[in-house]
């Protein structure tokens, strides 16, 4: 079913397959699909992971795999092709559990190029996986180069726990059923769970004790804030970074 989405004064509708406040257990729009209302409010279609959510609480993206880090090309890729096939570390794999992620070059022959990938199968730890690309390679790789995986920062999200495992992606808007599709807010007036005492006007941040929750900023002194980590690389290598600027 599809539902004529009626965007308000300068806005034009839009068709949009899952409302606002209606959890899916399929997939009725794409990760990461954004809806945003005239009142500034924002919102981004997202799936949760295994856990169920309840109203108000601070997600973030599924925790990186480390064995998914740093690892290597296989074999030479020519500009053009749309496969890569890497070797995993000590971690398996499950069939497209990086399907609408991203496989970015972090170190050597390609580094600084992203690409989103399509689907793979399958794969052991230890083993070789072939990865598909919607995109084709930009730049030769060789077994040199090194890449890293990301799921997409918007599947199999998680409740934000007291020690962040990832960056923070939205708010939950209502309950949602382990491992459905809903909306989750990104931007404007929203609700957030609150630990500890809050200043109007001043910064919160992720909570360190209640997961979840919001703390204050420990100070309003804050460098221009460029985005989130999503994936850490070494230093002077090419991380993956949720922008927001």
């Amino acid at each position: 079913m599809t539902i004529l989405v009626q965007k308000f004064r300068s806005q034009s509708p839009k068709l949009l397959s899952q409302d606002l406040l209606v959890e899916s257990s399929s997939q009725r729009q794409e990760l990461g699909t954004i809806w945003q209302l005239s009142d500034g409010r924002k919102f981004v279609y997202a799936k949760n992971g295994a856990v169920a959510l309840t109203a108000g609480k601070l997600l973030q993206q599924a925790a990186p795999a480390a064995n998914h880090l740093n690892i290597a090309v296989a074999s030479a890729v020519a500009v053009g092709a749309v496969a890569i096939t890497v070797t995993l570390g000590a971690t398996a794999v499950t069939a497209n559990e990086y399907a609408e992620g991203f496989l970015h070059i972090n170190d050597v022959d390609g580094e600084g190029n992203l690409y989103k990938i399509k689907s793979h199968s399958a794969a052991d730890a230890s083993a070789s996986l072939v990865v598909n690309l919607y995109d084709s390679i930009r730049v030769a790789l060789t077994t040199s180069s090194q890449v890293t995986l990301t799921k997409h920062p918007y599947k199999d999200v998680i409740i934000c726990p007291t020690t962040l495992t990832g960056a923070p992606v939205g708010a939950s808007l209502m309950a949602v059923t382990a491992n459905y599709y809903f909306w989750a807010q990104v931007a404007g007036a929203g609700v957030v769970l609150v630990n500890g005492t809050i200043v109007i006007g001043n910064i919160v941040v992720a909570g360190a004790t209640t997961a979840g929750s919001v703390d204050a900023a420990a100070t309003t002194d804050i460098l221009g804030i460029v985005g989130r980590v999503l994936q850490v690389n070494a230093s002077t290598e090419y991380a993956l970074v949720q922008l927001s600027i």
